[in-house]
């Protein structure tokens, strides 16, 4: 199905005009969505801290969260006590929850449980994230609020507002779910602060940002063997973008003999992985990897990414959250 959905939206595929009668209709419900945030039927919730919605329009991945963990990592130099609010996507929540150091991927998330390995930053998940933000808020001392994706989530109100594209794929056939792969048209991105481009190339208006690898890490991290460059490797994948991941091993010069894709926030069957295993190391992706802490090999090895972004970026986006933090400083309800 993934496969198919990719034809239909990147290559193509003759399919997306059977679908564009439901595009049409997704189209009106969140039109109709959006004017009621617009015109105050529906409330927008201002919170007493700046923050920033790290999103893109588009579905499938585009690389929110290594931008978000660099967002945390530049506010941590400048002085700032960043937390992190996320949906937990694929995981049913009851209410909103603190992600501890060891929280396990099926309860919070991947994304979350990744953040939270890498950084240590206070993050809440939850469907609500008005009440995720509050959690926060009263639990932790936090002085800036970054949102893992919740771009179209409008009753959070936002100070600064970050849009992700894929460089290679950027917004396929340009339609709205289902025939394409666009959230909301195209024009939201006027409305944005700053748009990432992951990969490039990048267009008038976006800013770069690279991907830059770190040398392999096991799965288990109990241990701390050094990776042999002349072992044969089976690469695994459960992104938005697996092609992504495998062309960036090959080129990196891992010696790849097989190629294995799962969809997206997929939970990974214990035996199926170890059948991939026997005769050569496997390798996945760090959001990946922690869907296999509890049951790894040693023989399982993922592929740490840093985002690298200019120093213009960085300037531009500190200049603008100090003047939302003064703006905010001293009022009771960030209004």
């Amino acid at each position: 199905m993934q496969q198919l959905i990719h034809r239909i939206w990147y290559q193509g595929h003759q399919a997306k005009w059977l679908l564009l009668p439901l595009s049409g209709v997704f189209w009106l419900l969140s039109s109709i969505r959006r004017g009621l945030f617009g015109c105050g039927l529906k409330k927008v919730q201002m919170l007493p801290v700046p923050v920033i919605v790290v999103g893109n329009i588009t579905a499938g991945g585009s690389g929110k969260t290594p931008t978000v963990i660099y967002l945390i990592e530049l506010l941590r130099r400048h002085g700032y006590k960043p937390g992190v609010i996320s949906r937990g996507y694929g995981v049913n929540i009851d209410g909103v929850i603190a992600v501890n150091i060891d929280a396990k991927a099926s309860d919070v998330g991947d994304e979350p449980a990744m953040i939270v390995a890498r950084t240590y930053v206070p993050m809440v998940v939850g469907a609500n994230r008005i009440a995720a933000a509050n959690k926060l808020l009263t639990e932790f001392n936090v002085d800036v609020i970054i949102s893992d994706d919740g771009l179209q989530h409008y009753a959070l109100g936002r100070d600064i507002e970050i849009a992700l594209v894929d460089g290679e794929r950027r917004y396929g056939n340009h339609y709205l779910i289902p025939a394409g792969p666009l959230r909301e048209g195209l024009s939201r991105l006027s409305s944005v602060d700053f748009i990432i481009n992951n990969g490039g190339p990048a267009k008038d208006g976006e800013i770069l940002m690279t991907l830059v690898p770190a040398p392999l890490s096991q799965v288990d991290s109990s241990r701390d063997d050094e990776f042999n460059p002349q072992h044969t490797v089976v690469a695994m994948a459960g992104i938005g973008n697996p092609q992504r991941f495998f062309s960036s091993i090959s080129q990196l010069g891992y010696r790849i003999v097989q190629t294995v894709e799962f969809a997206d926030h997929q939970a990974f069957d214990e035996k199926q992985l170890k059948a991939l295993s026997v005769q050569h190391s496997l390798l996945m992706t760090e959001k990946d990897a922690v869907k296999c802490r509890d049951f790894a090999q040693s023989n399982w090895w993922y592929l740490p990414v840093n985002a690298k972004l200019n120093s213009e970026f960085d300037h531009v986006l500190l200049s603008q959250l100090q003047q939302v933090a003064q703006t905010k400083k001293g009022l009771s309800n960030g209004i």
